[in-house]
């Protein structure tokens, strides 16, 4: 009993090397990086202040460096903290850095143990640390605020919802490329500019914030979703009809026509409800419905069709058409294949099914 006693302060002292004390941390939550001179690297981290005697609210740490690690080292040395990344939400990644290539920069993020794979993964149109050192009121935490952004629009499948390890999987993955939304400043606000479409790590061209939901109904299962469409003019007014509660399921059919030629269906059955028209007819008719139904097929088909042959003078494969023929071929057949040189030849239809599941209330 007497040895016990003499031996647990000495086992309590040991243990206070592990302590964190809430107050001396400083928990990095929004991080940006942008290509700066000479190859070199600058990152800006937002540390929220919970001084509640405080008028401040975040604190932001910046430098020029060579890698990620070393910027913690001289984060350190800017603030009384202690310098920590596992409450780090977002990584914002500046336009040069994307074209330049994100690969490395997101292995060494996921390296780290105490950073989440569910980190997003954002592109900024423009200068990523100077959104973030922007204030944006009446927003009193910049990256918060782009969080939020991030999330309600990513509910709404107008945008992907892309993580460390969503982007990681796809750019490692040789039958897709990866993708991940645009934010840019828009003077009193931060607005979400459109989708950023990769080859492998690189950044190649951009889906216009209008058109998100489009390139999701042809990526992926929706379930959720609004869209509106512009059905041309009667009597001199447009006619727009919007599209709510989307539901979506999509289908790849992959016909191999000998050597290195394909051809690909991407097929999508849409079910939504009627939220506005503005046309003059009566939607309690079903031919009325079914004329409805297919003018809105042909302008998503069309919408999709543009950006399939975009993608692919770009050569970017991100809707995942590569999974779908390497599944379709042996694994011989597909390793003796250079899926980037073939991509740009395959032939691709988009095939649009809309029903109208409700229609309102009144006529």
């Amino acid at each position: 009993m007497f040895l016990l006693l003499v031996l647990l302060p000495l086992l309590l002292t040991g243990c206070r090397s592990d302590e964190r004390i809430l107050e001396k941390l400083g928990m990095v939550q929004t991080t940006s990086y942008d290509l700066a001179e000479n190859n070199r690297l600058r990152v800006t981290s937002c540390v929220p202040v919970i001084d509640p005697d405080s008028s401040v609210r975040r604190e932001l740490l910046s430098t020029v460096t060579d890698s990620i690690k070393s910027a913690r080292i001289t984060f350190s040395r800017q603030t009384d903290l202690t310098v920590v990344s596992g409450q780090l939400r977002d990584a914002l990644f500046g336009l040069s850095l994307a074209k330049a290539g994100l690969g490395d920069y997101t292995d060494t993020l996921l390296r780290d143990p105490s950073i989440a794979l569910g980190v997003k993964v954002t592109v900024i149109n423009g200068d990523a640390s100077a959104i973030l050192a922007k204030d944006y009121k009446p927003h009193t935490d910049t990256g918060r605020y782009i969080n939020h952004l991030l999330e309600k629009e990513a509910a709404g499948n107008s945008i992907p919802n892309t993580t460390l390890y969503e982007f990681s999987r796809d750019y490692n993955d040789d039958g897709i490329d990866p993708v991940a939304p645009v934010v840019r400043d828009d003077g009193d606000k931060a607005v979400i500019d459109g989708i950023a479409l990769f080859q492998e790590d690189r950044y190649m061209m951009k889906i216009p914030a209008q058109d998100g939901i489009f390139f999701g109904l042809f990526r992926d299962d929706l379930r959720q979703g609004e869209a509106a469409f512009n059905l041309g003019e009667e009597e001199g007014r447009p006619v727009v009809a919007m599209l709510s509660s989307i539901l979506n399921s999509r289908k790849v059919k992959v016909q191999h026509l000998g050597g290195n030629h394909f051809k690909v269906d991407l097929l999508v059955n849409i079910q939504g409800s009627v939220l506005e028209y503005t046309g003059h007819h009566y939607l309690n008719k079903a031919e009325v419905r079914q004329g409805l139904e297919q003018d809105i097929a042909d302008r998503i088909t069309a919408k999709a069709e543009a950006m399939v042959r975009q993608m692919q003078q770009h050569n970017v494969d991100s809707l995942g058409i590569g999974i779908q023929v390497r599944n379709s071929l042996s694994y011989k057949e597909w390793s003796q294949m250079n899926w980037r040189d073939v991509y740009p030849q395959v032939e691709i239809e988009c095939h649009t099914k809309v029903t109208i599941k409700d229609y309102g209330k009144y006529m």
